[in-house]
């Protein structure tokens, strides 16, 4: 398997080993929250509801994780390693940076369990601005500052914004709305439309 293949495996944030004392009822609450927030969204999924599903008292929820927007981030458990997608675009050819960034998402993405959490945390930020802000922030500051001080460019923070707008893009039009033709356009036929402009961000103009 090639390096670029081992990538996503790579990148996959870890997780942290099993506690003693109740790490099995806390991962079946997390377990819930995720399918919870993933289906109904932040607003409308509940302590409550989150509860019934992993088969414990609501009053568990709160001795745990305080508040449904502390349960939020819990669950969240982002999937990605962002130290490591930085690591991935800077290490290799220049000339292929944009085309390693695309391709790495677009096979971290085919991974199901990854995609179901990506879904689950885009739909619940459409629906709230709170969690919007607190995702954003996480990733303007474990993504966008890390990338932006490796780009030996003019404005890289707006750079590397540039290019995390340009990801979830793609996520919302391919895995949300399910927009045809990018929907069911496979990563050969989507890598060469897009790295050029991944390119552009992240090394500037050519010529």
């Amino acid at each position: 398997m090639s390096d670029q293949q081992e990538a996503p495996k790579r990148a996959a944030a870890r997780r942290p080993g099993r506690r003693p004392g109740g790490a099995d009822t806390r991962g079946a609450v997390l377990e819930a929250a995720r399918a919870e927030f993933g289906a109904r969204g932040y607003d409308k999924a509940s302590m409550r509801g989150i509860a019934r599903v992993a088969g414990v008292d609501a009053a568990l929820l709160h001795h745990y994780f305080g508040s449904k927007e502390q349960l939020f981030l819990a669950a969240l458990d982002f999937p990605i390693d962002p130290a490591a997608v930085v690591e991935l675009i800077m290490d290799g050819e220049r000339e292929q940076m944009g085309e390693r960034l695309v391709r790495f998402m677009l096979t971290l993405w085919s991974q199901p369990e990854i995609l179901d959490r990506l879904l689950a945390v885009l739909r619940t930020a459409v629906g709230s601005e709170q969690i919007a802000a607190l995702l954003r922030d996480f990733m303007v500051r474990e993504l966008v500052v890390r990338l932006a001080a490796e780009l030996d460019l003019e404005n890289p923070e707006l750079r590397a914004e540039l290019v995390l707008s340009q990801i979830l893009g793609l996520a919302v039009a391919r895995y949300v709305l399910r927009a045809e033709p990018i929907a069911s356009a496979t990563a050969d036929d989507l890598v060469p439309l897009l790295a050029p402009t991944f390119q552009r961000y992240l090394v500037g103009p050519v010529g």
